[in-house]
């Protein structure tokens, strides 16, 4: 007796078909499962086992031998459960065989016969959309949502295991979920009780961080403990422009393969927001392991990634930041496969200057020699500082600053303005691969920053005076670009681009003059 039932494997952040081949010979009771399953995939034979007598359903005693096909890619996790288990009645004669045509089965089975969720349902229905023949996606009640994101697919949410197979046999009717077109773009999403607004001072880092929001710029933030860089950094989130549709189904895609996404949410609603703690391994960061997952670069994709405390973080951590920043993706390779991971993200970084903290300011003396400082400063490599747009000085507050009653400007006054610089780029970026000014290639600099001859001189000076390298004069004219856009200028005036080499703080070599 041999059967063929339809389902989903992830790889990387893609899906791809399996198809489940049931035979039932024979011989001893014994339940085999090949394909390349790993640990996970091989202990379904226990839960299938349990979850069809426990369901009040015919399990073969029997030689059961079940193939995960194509068996040259290797298969994980539980989601598999469902599907073996419709294969074993199909095989059985427990369900039709023309019911399980064109279904595709996802869920684990639980030894009750309960179906829970499982991650990557998005990648999966986004992978059944891409064939010529319409299929039907079977998957558990908690995971419906994130797949009735994708339109034009048929998908059932199923409880347990028994109303599945009333369902094939045509005793039972399940309602298919309906399509459910969440409007990102109209939502803000963060859910966070912050505002700018809160914080006392520091005009000139909130315009830098308002530049950073509008035009996608790596920020680097360099002050004394106390001055309110952390502070600023998770405010971030609350002026960042709203997340396209395309957009949040690619993150999305990300953190429902990594397990992260909420079970009740169907799409991300803000562009994430990644905080990892210096602790952190490289290959948590940029992803990894004998089978590749995702690491916070890609979690950060279309998003903010957060590295507070930067020179504790260990030197191989940044060093690997260096790919992504550039290329806006990670490629890991293995001995089994290569994957590649998105990591289009926005870098905020926050230091101190010293190893005490007080090297910038006026009131506390600093304890640290010159060799200290320099040696901390070193942490960060040269090429890592080369790929961050803005490096900023937050100094300490004045008394009459913390001490000020009236607030700064709200979040929702910068927002708008970053929308309104975010909506000129996407309409001027139409025809390229790129959506903000900072993800411009040499090519696009030269055609959409042009620069006034006054600023074209500007530049030109800081080349030879601050010893600008090619990428700081590439970066340098993009967030002058920024700038521009922000006034809603065609041209980058001489003030555009001065202003944006007043936040090369580091290649102006400020600290050991």
């Amino acid at each position: 007796m041999l059967s063929k039932v339809l389902s989903s494997a992830v790889l990387g952040i893609d899906a791809f078909p399996v198809e489940v081949e049931i035979d039932i010979a024979n011989g001893l009771p014994a339940f085999n499962i090949v394909g390349l399953p790993d640990t996970a995939c091989r202990e379904s034979a226990d839960r299938v086992r349990a979850a069809i007598k426990n369901s009040d359903l015919p399990f073969p005693s029997k030689r059961i031998t079940v193939n995960l096909a194509p068996a040259d890619l290797k298969k994980e996790g539980s989601c598999f459960d469902l599907a073996i288990a419709i294969g074993i009645l199909t095989a059985n004669g427990a369900v039709p065989r023309e019911a399980v045509e064109n279904k595709v089965f996802c869920g684990e089975l639980s030894l009750d016969g309960k179906v829970r969720g499982v991650p990557g349902i998005l990648p999966r229905a986004v992978c059944l959309l891409k064939e010529d023949v319409k299929k039907e996606l079977i998957v558990p009640s908690v995971n419906a949502k994130e797949a009735l994101c994708v339109k034009g697919l048929t998908v059932y949410p199923v409880g347990n295991l028994l109303d599945v197979v009333l369902f094939l046999k045509g005793e039972k009717a399940l309602q298919p979920g309906e399509c459910q077109t969440v409007d990102v773009s109209q939502r803000n999403g963060h859910g966070l009780l912050v505002d700018f607004a809160d914080i006392k001072g520091q005009s000139h880092a909130k315009r830098a961080l308002e530049i950073a929001a509008a035009g996608s710029h790596n920020v680097l933030m360099i002050g004394p403990p106390g001055s309110g860089k952390t502070m600023l950094a998770k405010r971030i989130p609350t002026i960042l422009s709203s997340i396209a549709f395309e957009e949040a189904i690619e993150s999305t895609k990300i953190h429902s393969v990594a397990g992260l996404l909420a079970r009740k949410s169907a799409l991300l609603e803000a562009r994430p927001f990644r905080s990892p703690h210096h602790t952190i391994s490289d290959v948590a960061m940029v992803g990894g392991g004998s089978y590749p997952k995702p690491g916070e670069v890609s979690l950060a994709h279309h998003g903010v990634l957060f590295l507070d405390e930067l020179p504790e973080f260990k030197r191989n951590v940044l060093e690997v930041l260096r790919q992504p920043l550039e290329e806006g993706r990670v490629c890991i390779s293995r001995a089994a496969l290569s994957l590649t991971f998105p990591a289009r993200f926005m870098l905020v970084a926050a230091m101190n200057p010293c190893p005490c903290g007080y090297f910038t300011d006026p009131k506390k003396e600093c304890h640290c020699t010159p060799l200290q400082i320099k040696n901390y400063m070193s942490k960060i490599s040269g090429p890592l500082l080369d790929r961050i747009d803005i490096q900023l000085e937050v100094p300490c507050l004045k008394v009459s600053e913390i001490t000020e009653k009236a607030q700064g400007e709200s979040s929702a006054a910068i927002r708008s303005r970053v929308e309104r610089a975010r909506r000129l780029q996407r309409d001027r970026y139409q025809s390229e691969q790129a959506s903000s000014n900072a993800e411009l290639g040499p090519r696009q600099v030269e055609e959409y920053c042009r620069a006034t001859k006054e600023g074209e001189g500007l530049l030109k000076m800081a080349i030879q005076e601050l010893g600008f390298s090619a990428r700081a004069y590439h970066k340098t004219l993009k967030a002058a670009r920024t700038i521009a856009d922000l006034e809603g200028g065609e041209i980058i005036e001489a003030h555009h681009i001065s202003e944006a080499i007043h936040y090369r703080t580091l290649d102006r070599n400020v600290w050991f003059k």
